[in-house]
């Protein structure tokens, strides 16, 4: 299964390859921004495998995010198997 990550961007790198520092909560990753070459600091991107495959808004992010937290705790709540 793929799962993309909402993220994001702090700061972004120039260079031969294009790099951002991008926040996943309390979490920071440095991530391949080369197929969102419009993607800058204050930006939301999804990421998958250390790299940024589109940019959404705000409010796509957050609701994402939201359900994935609602994922982890009712998985927090399971019973084991």
């Amino acid at each position: 299964m793929c799962l993309g990550i909402p993220g994001k961007v702090l700061g972004v790198a120039g260079g031969d390859l294009r790099l951002g520092r991008v926040a996943f909560g309390g979490i920071v990753k440095e991530i391949c921004l080369a197929y969102v070459p419009e993607a800058e600091a204050g930006d939301y991107v999804i990421v998958h495998a250390g790299f940024a495959i589109s940019r959404i808004d705000e409010a796509s992010a957050r609701r994402t995010l939201s359900y994935l937290d609602e994922l982890g705790a009712a998985r927090e709540g399971e019973e084991p198997r």
